[in-house]
C-alpha cells in the first residue's frame, strides 16, 4: 500500500523529484542506450564502480581483479554474502539496532544473531570474549535509522580486532553518499588491517532513477568464502544499461550534484522537526544525523497508534520496532520517516503527523 501512496514516506528509497542535470542524463537515455550497447561489459561495469567510488572517497578499492561484483541491490548483494557466511559456522555479531531486512536477510539463511549495541560499538574496543564467540562482525555505516558513522579511528581499531581474532568483518555503507564523515577511505583502512572483510555498497538511496540501481559486493583477497561461486550461481550480472545510468549519476553527483543532495536532505530535515518540535512528548534522538531518514519519538504515544491514523489518510511512515531486531519493544515510540522527497508530498505527509500527535 504504501509504495501506491504519493504520501509514502515509508521506504528509504530516492523518490525526491529529478534535478535539472539529473533530468538531461535521463533525456539522454537513448544515446546512453546505444553508447553502452557498443562498449565491452567490463569495462562499463569498471568504469561505474570508479565513479560512483571515487566520488565518496573509496579510491584503494579493489576494482578491475575480480573483487567487486555489481548486483542488481544491496539486498541481493547481502543475500549472496549470507549463503557464503554459512559456511563459515558460527554466529554473527550484528549492530543493534538497525535496517529491518539486515536480520531477515541472515536469519532466513540460518545464521544466528548475537546483538551488537550501536552505544558499545562507538565507545571503543569489543570483548574479546564476544569476538571468540563469533565468527562475523556486522556494522552498518552510517547507520539506519540512528544515521551514527563509525569514524575512521574506530573502524581501524575494530578492523585490527578481528584480524586477531580471525572474524569477518562486513560493512553495509548503503547511506554513505549522505555524510562526508563517512567518505575517508575504508578500503585503504580494511587492505591495511590484514583481517577478512566484505563491504556492501549501494547506489539506490542517492538518486531517483525509478529502483534502477547498483548494489556491489566487495570483499578481501583471503576472505575464503565462496562468495564468486555462489553470485555466479544467482546471476551473471548487473545491467549494462543500468551501471551505464549509475556511472552518468555520480559524474553528475561529482560535478556539484551531491552538495546539493546533502542541502536539499538538511532542508528536509530542518522542516520535519520544526513543525513537529513543538508538540508535548515529541523528541529527535538523531540530532547529529546527516542520512536520508529521521527518527521521531512520539513520547508516550504507541507509534503503531500513529502509524495506524496515518495509514487512515494514505499517509505512511514506519514504525520503528523491527529495527530494534533483538528487542522490538526499544521501538514502541518512534517512527522513522523518509526524507527523500519532494517538498509538497513531505510538507502533506508531515502537517498529517503534526495533527495525529497533537489529537494523542
Amino acid at each position: 500500500m504504501a509504495l501506491n501512496s504519493r504520501l509514502n514516506m515509508a521506504d528509504g528509497h530516492a523518490r525526491q523529484a529529478l534535478t535539472p542535470g539529473q533530468a538531461r542524463i535521463i533525456d539522454d537515455l537513448p544515446n546512453l542506450f546505444a553508447k553502452t550497447a557498443a562498449s565491452p561489459p567490463e569495462e562499463v561495469e569498471l568504469d561505474a564502480c570508479r565513479a560512483y567510488l571515487d566520488l565518496l572517497g573509496q579510491h584503494s578499492h579493489p576494482g578491475g581483479d575480480g573483487r567487486v561484483l555489481a548486483c542488481y541491490s544491496s539486498s541481493v548483494a547481502m543475500e549472496i554474502f549470507a549463503r557464503a557466511m554459512v559456511r563459515e559456522g558460527g554466529p554473527v555479531a550484528l549492530i543493534h539496532p538497525t535496517f529491518d531486512n539486515i536480520p531477515d536477510i541472515l536469519r532466513g539463511v540460518g545464521l544466528r544473531l548475537v546483538p551488537l549495541e550501536e552505544d558499545r560499538l562507538h565507545e571503543g574496543d569489543l570483548d574479546p570474549d564476544l569476538l571468540n564467540s563469533v565468527r562475523c562482525v556486522f556494522v552498518t555505516t552510517p547507520n539506519n535509522p540512528t544515521g551514527r558513522v563509525l569514524t575512521e579511528e574506530r573502524l581501524r581499531a575494530l578492523a585490527a580486532q578481528c584480524a586477531r581474532h580471525n572474524v569477518v568483518l562486513a560493512l553495509d555503507t548503503s547511506f554513505r553518499g549522505f555524510d562526508p564523515r563517512g567518505h575517508y577511505d575504508h578500503y585503504r583502512v580494511l587492505e591495511d588491517s590484514g583481517c577478512r572483510w566484505v563491504v556492501i555498497e549501494d547506489t539506490g538511496k542517492l538518486w531517483p532513477t525509478l529502483e534502477l540501481k547498483i548494489g556491489w559486493l566487495v570483499f578481501s583477497a583471503e576472505l575464503g568464502l565462496p562468495i564468486p561461486k555462489i553470485y555466479s550461481d544467482i546471476l551473471l550480472g548487473a545491467s549494462p544499461l543500468v551501471l551505464a545510468l549509475v556511472q552518468r549519476f555520480a559524474e553528475d553527483a561529482a560535478d556539484g550534484g551531491l552538495a546539493d543532495l546533502h542541502r536539499f536532505i538538511a532542508g528536509n530535515r530542518a522542516h520535519v522537526r520544526q513543525e513537529l518540535s513543538h508538540l508535548p512528548g515529541v523528541g529527535f534522538p538523531d540530532l547529529d544525523s546527516r542520512a536520508s531518514v529521521e527518527r521521531v519519538h512520539v513520547g508516550d504515544r504507541s507509534a503503531l497508534d500513529v502509524w495506524s491514523a496515518l495509514s487512515d489518510q494514505n499517509v505512511y511512515v514506519l514504525p520503528c520496532q523491527k529495527f530494534h531486531w533483538a528487542n522490538p519493544a526499544e521501538g514502541d515510540s518512534m517512527l522513522r520517516i523518509a526524507l527523500a522527497r519532494s517538498a509538497g508530498p513531505l510538507s502533506e505527509a508531515t502537517r498529517a503527523l503534526r495533527h495525529v500527535l497533537a489529537a494523542t
